[in-house]
């Protein structure tokens, strides 16, 4: 999974938020951003 960190706080529906999980849609289908095999904290997503 890649979660985005270090984000600006943002209330989102009345909750504070500090970092997102990307995920992506088509049509009724979702699924969680993963990436294939070992990536260290901190890596940079392009």
């Amino acid at each position: 999974m890649v979660l985005v960190a270090n984000l600006k706080p943002a209330k989102l529906r009345g909750i504070e938020s500090q970092g997102m999980i990307l995920a992506a849609q088509e049509g009724e289908a979702l699924a969680l951003v993963t990436v294939e095999g070992e990536v260290p904290p901190g890596a940079v997503v392009k």
